[in-house]
């Protein structure tokens, strides 16, 4: 049970480091739950007009999210835990991510640290679902609806190569999260307004919306 809390307790610190936010400190520009659509992600960090800042935001959010697991990976190997162990500090990086003790508990909608994630827990898992996204992206041409459409597969893909099944239900409860987070974009979705990647000032242009 320690190892399971300190698995927990050192994800969501983790992930409650808000890149977005500290990135735009780091480069003096606005809060980014001051404009656009006051999301701290890497795309609305975007909007700020600088690309280098959102660059730096979308490998920070996912790098956080890598890291969690492959300390947790690292407690297991010491204390012992089994699976159990890694997705929970998973599940807690992304939570830290929605809902950062640091930040007031205002987050992002969790793209990128998903993605980081679910790399770390499996390579095969985080590339079918990262080429999901940008085969959706590519189609479509509408972030939030590649964000949607991955985070549907997922646990498909998960079950499908065969994860344990404490790493597949922290996926799937990663997954619901990320689609609750992406309500809005979904109804905007549904009545033809979702902004697309290619227009300026609209839609997401990067996984970390």
């Amino acid at each position: 049970m320690v190892v399971l809390l300190l698995a927990a307790v050192m994800g969501y610190l983790l992930g409650s480091l808000s890149f977005a936010v500290i990135v735009s400190r780091w480069f003096k520009l606005p809060d980014p739950h001051s404009y656009g659509s006051g999301n701290p992600g890497a795309t609305n960090v975007l909007r700020s007009g600088s690309k280098k800042a959102a660059v730096v935001t979308l490998i920070g959010d996912a790098g956080k999210g890598v890291v969690a697991v492959l300390l947790a990976i690292a407690i297991e190997r010491q204390w012992g835990g089994g699976s159990a162990v890694i997705a929970l500090a998973g599940l807690f990086a992304f939570l830290g991510h929605l809902y950062p003790v640091f930040f007031g508990f205002r987050g992002g909608k969790g793209v990128a640290t998903a993605a980081g994630i679910l790399i770390a827990i499996d390579w095969r898992v985080g590339l079918a679902v990262l080429a999901i996204w940008i085969g959706m992206a590519l189609v479509f041409r509408i972030s939030s609806l590649s964000a949607l459409c991955a985070a549907l597969a997922a646990p498909l893909v998960a079950y499908a190569l065969g994860l344990d099944q404490f790493e597949r239900i922290a996926i799937v409860l990663m997954s619901l999260l990320l689609i609750a987070r992406h309500r809005s974009n979904l109804q905007r979705l549904l009545s033809g307004e979702e902004g697309r990647i290619d227009a300026k000032g609209q839609g997401g242009s990067t996984p970390g919306a």
